[in-house]
């Protein structure tokens, strides 16, 4: 008597097939993850526009009551010492200390007599580059 061989047929995916859907994977997961930094860079430079336009706002009403920009973002919640009485009509900021920029540095702030500017340095943490935000 002859034996037959009857051969088994395996099911499953073999070591190859495996280690393909695993590159795969790992590509499109890198693809996301680029995506998601470039929204959040995105996102944090808008947050940082908003702010500044913010302090634009209450630096200008600062300006209609005082006639002068404030000499620093503080006077914007406390009153300055050197305020004419009954001029400052403040806070003109609903906070009680001055927010730092998204990146965690404070806002820079400049007067020049009846002129002022205001912008965050950006992610680089340095004033005076292509990253510094203002309005």
């Amino acid at each position: 008597m002859q034996r037959k061989t009857r051969r088994r047929r395996r099911s499953g995916f073999t070591l190859i097939e495996v280690l393909l859907v695993l590159v795969i994977l790992v590509i499109l997961g890198s693809f996301a993850g680029l995506a998601i930094f470039a929204a959040q860079k995105q996102a944090l430079v808008k947050q940082a526009k908003v702010q500044v336009l913010s302090f634009e706002g209450a630096i200008d009403f600062y300006k209609l009551n005082m006639n002068i920009p404030p000499q620093s973002l503080q006077d914007l919640i406390e009153q300055p010492a050197d305020a004419k009485s009954g001029k400052w009509q403040g806070p003109y900021l609903t906070v009680k200390e001055i927010p730092k920029d998204p990146w965690e540095n404070d806002y820079e702030y400049e007067v020049n007599g009846a002129e002022y500017n205001i912008w965050s340095i950006g992610p680089d943490g340095s004033s005076g580059t292509d990253d510094d935000i203002s309005s």
